[in-house]
């Protein structure tokens, strides 16, 4: 019996409910009382428990109705979701907004970003990976992600179109008790081949065997940048990061800033926003895209 259970009878129980009474539910419906009341009625007899007290002029919710009003409700909500989710389909809106991002892009514009995404395509749901060089192209070649925001790679894949995006400042810097951090002016790439620096690593084997930045023979590398930073500020070598990452650390006298020969002044760089060329981002990330641009 109960798999006889339907929407509109969820639908006309919530509107007794919220309406006061079965004449009432049947206006904000547009249906009789009568009719009204028979579905009630029929839901009552498939659920095997008394929804209404009768007896009194108004129906009144019995506890067995009050406890399964919630349940009601959210399966009404979630069949609207549903509906409403199927409808943006047909429209063209992807039924999932799945990003790749550099893990050098500030955090901050990434949220207003899915912020702004979410109040303008709530039934999108968003998938975010955060990574560095060839991990952030990978997952749009292999169509896993429809867009995906560079930096820390340079080239792009012949399969997938960029725009640009704002570039993110960049600084070099050290641990106030670094040796480079006595150096005063520009410090000759002769003097940093001596130290270790710190460099960011890829996951995948796309950038095999090529580096970007590096100055140094001397290498420690990593594949996460927050490692990275606490490496950075234990001392252990020197090496470029988004500005807005060590701002703080810079500001409390835990990093200081270096400018190493070779690197141009001011450091900064240029983002981009890429996808496949034979697969372009429909309305949501069009929307997100916008967004980053701001």
């Amino acid at each position: 019996m109960l798999d006889g259970v339907t929407l509109d009878q969820l639908r006309t129980f919530i509107a007794a409910v919220d309406e006061g009474s079965f004449s009432a539910a049947g206006r904000k419906l547009r249906r009789a009382q009568s009719v009204v009341s028979q579905t009630l009625a029929n839901l009552e007899a498939q659920l095997g428990l008394k929804l209404f007290d009768r007896s009194a002029r108004y129906p009144r919710l019995t506890d067995e109705g009050r406890s399964l009003l919630p349940d009601a409700r959210a399966l009404a909500e979630d069949i609207d979701g549903f509906k409403a989710r199927a409808h943006s389909m047909r429209q063209g809106l992807e039924p999932e907004l799945s990003v790749a991002m550099d893990v050098m892009y500030p955090i901050e514009a990434l949220t207003c970003a899915a912020v702004n995404s979410r109040k303008r395509y709530p039934h999108t749901p968003l998938r975010l990976y955060v990574e560095a060089l060839g991990a952030v192209i990978k997952p749009v070649l292999d169509r896993q992600c429809s867009i995906g925001v560079i930096g820390s790679l340079p080239e792009v894949p012949a399969e997938l179109r960029a725009e640009s995006l704002p570039h993110v400042p960049l600084a070099t810097v050290v641990s106030p008790a670094h040796p480079l951090a006595k150096r005063r002016g520009v410090v000759p790439l002769s003097v940093t081949a001596k130290q270790v620096q710190l460099v960011l690593t890829d996951r995948t084997a796309l950038t095999h065997g090529r580096d970007f930045g590096v100055f140094s023979p001397l290498t420690w590398r990593l594949a996460d940048l927050g490692a990275k930073l606490a490496f950075l500020k234990a001392g252990l070598g020197w090496g470029h990061m988004p500005l807005h990452m060590v701002q703080a650390d810079l500001a409390a006298g835990a990093l200081v800033k270096i400018t190493v020969e070779g690197t141009p002044r001011p450091m900064a760089m240029p983002m981009r926003v890429v996808y496949r060329k034979d697969a372009p981002p429909g309305p949501a990330g069009c929307a997100f895209i916008a967004q980053l641009r701001q």
